[in-house]
């Protein structure tokens, strides 16, 4: 794959030989990004878990301290009464059969989807659309709720879903490249920690075995386990 000259230049910025601190990542981040845009920031991460045992399944949420950055489009899934609490928590799509039969015929132009417990009935039929979208409601991930308010603010102002592929790596967006290093920061021990707590008690060895830090164009940038360990100590 042939880079940029900008590309490059950013390249020799980074010593890929080195695993760097999680301060020195974040800012190296932000010297090392060069389009116009306002990027966005991912964290990738590769754990020490067997996803094709069910006990050492990783999967939760967090809420990002300064959020993501971007609007957050939320699906509510509501009928009688709850609809006014869906309108008043400002979700931007709210319905109940004809919401349903929407994103059947194709219709998927949301980041999140919050459920009434009395709906789930029917979202379930929606689960070869919205389950490998990752917008299935889930009780576990606190979207399916009777208390709608609450869920869709959360996952306004930035509460996210991580979740182990069947490689054992999970990825994540933690803001934009506008943010400040102390929001990065911030964003990222967030969600580190977060991971850290949904560790499996069957996973055995190095959990973090991985994790680097981009931009969407960015070459990316290695981040030290040890230095991630001690925020856990």
């Amino acid at each position: 794959m042939k880079h940029g000259k900008k590309y490059i230049e950013a390249v020799k910025k980074i010593d890929k030989s080195k695993k760097y601190t999680l301060d020195e990542s974040v800012s190296l981040l932000k010297q090392v990004s060069y389009v116009k845009f306002n990027e966005t920031v991912d964290v990738s991460l590769r754990l020490g878990v067997d996803p094709r045992h069910a006990e050492q399944q990783v999967r939760g949420t967090v809420a990002l301290p300064s959020g993501l950055g971007k609007k957050i489009r939320v699906v509510v899934f509501v009928k009688g009464e709850k609809r006014r609490e869906a309108e008043e928590s400002g979700a931007d799509f709210i319905g109940d059969e004809d919401l349903i039969n929407k994103i059947k015929g194709g219709w998927t132009d949301f980041d999140a989807a919050v459920a009434a417990p009395d709906m789930m009935r029917d979202v379930g039929k929606l689960g070869k659309v919205l389950g490998p979208r990752g917008l299935m409601p889930n009780p576990k991930l606190g979207t399916v709720t009777n208390d709608i308010a609450s869920a869709v603010k959360e996952l306004k102002s930035g509460k996210i879903e991580f979740r182990v592929d069947k490689q054992g790596n999970i990825h994540c967006p933690i803001g934009k490249i506008s943010f400040t290093e102390d929001q990065l920061r911030d964003n990222l021990k967030a969600l580190l920690s977060a991971i850290q707590k949904a560790k499996p008690s069957s996973s055995k060895g190095q959990y973090f075995k991985h994790i680097s830090i981009s931009t969407t164009m960015s070459p990316s940038v290695k981040i030290d386990q040890g230095d991630v360990m001690n925020l856990f100590k």
